[in-house]
């Protein structure tokens, strides 16, 4: 008698995630990770003071290429901006050339991801997002040098440490809330990719990032609309910041936002027009990003 395989045996079995865990959102885990965020701050002027060949455009295609290889390798929220706290980080001491930039990048996805998915992304695989121009062994050589660089302190804080923290703060309806959690996710991301927010605290990042979803969305709280300013002064005070700087901040987030749709727009626009180009005999990049001026 033949064995009967169940009707999910004939598929790769689906990833499993860790759960939330609710008692880690304590006011004291909040305040260690208050605590402990300037640790992992990377230096806010190292285009002056260190890099001689990289400039704030060049970080902000590569951070492009990957947040769309994250976005389509399906990689856990964390995955992105804790990558780039290690390139940042390691922009902050060591002078890299611009085309040792992507490298860099993929580098710091390859470590994010061992240490936040169960199943980490391959280096084979992302050789293949840089459309081939790096190979294994200099994908593993450039981990070792981050890692040296870094101290092997990969423990990096990002603002998506503190989303569930003040989320469980406000007096949120239970079923808007993994709505809100996506929006601030969101704008986490959108700010990991643009060098004004390198020098800002993850608590701040997210506390500007939650108060421009809460508007965003125009979300009811319990029994009332929280006003935008009572919600800015509540999170100023969990992050003993200013409110005026935290609402700067979330000023910043709403301007990039904007900012941001405009070029999708304006990308969409000429992808459209290099498609039609592929039968004059002009090709495309393979990757996501097209980074290859960066990588000449």
């Amino acid at each position: 008698m033949e064995p009967q395989l169940l009707c999910c045996e004939g598929d790769r079995p689906a990833v499993q995630r860790a759960y939330q865990d609710s008692n880690l959102l304590t006011d004291r885990v909040l305040h260690a990770l208050l605590k402990a965020e300037d640790k992992y701050l990377p230096a806010p002027n190292y285009f002056k003071c260190t890099q001689r060949q990289i400039a704030p455009y060049m970080r902000r295609i590569v951070a492009t290429w990957m947040l769309e290889v994250c976005e389509e390798q399906k990689c856990e929220e964390e995955v992105f901006p804790l990558a780039m706290n290690y390139m940042d980080r390691f922009l902050s001491v060591e002078p890299t050339k611009k085309n040792h930039l992507q490298l860099l990048g993929a580098a710091c996805v390859f470590l994010a991801s061992k240490m936040k998915e169960t199943i980490p992304l391959t280096a084979e695989k992302l050789c293949i997002y840089t459309d081939n121009s790096i190979i294994p062994s200099q994908l593993l050589q450039m981990e070792l040098l981050v890692l040296n660089m870094l101290k092997w302190d990969l423990a990096s804080l990002t603002p998506l440490d503190f989303i569930d923290h003040y989320l469980s703060q406000l007096p949120v309806r239970k079923e808007n809330r993994p709505l809100l959690r996506k929006h601030a996710q969101t704008f986490v991301a959108l700010c990991a990719t643009d060098v004004k927010f390198i020098a800002s605290p993850p608590s701040m990042v997210a506390a500007g990032s939650m108060v421009a979803a809460v508007e965003g969305l125009q979300m009811r709280m319990v029994g009332n609309t929280m006003m935008s300013q009572k919600l800015t002064e509540q999170l100023a005070q969990t992050i003993r910041s200013d409110p005026d700087c935290l609402r700067a901040c979330q000023e910043q987030i709403e301007s990039l936002l904007e900012t941001s749709l405009k070029q999708a727009q304006q990308q969409q626009r000429l992808v459209t027009m290099e498609t039609k180009n592929i039968g004059e005999g002009q090709g495309l990049s393979t990757t996501p990003t097209d980074v290859q001026d960066i990588n000449i």
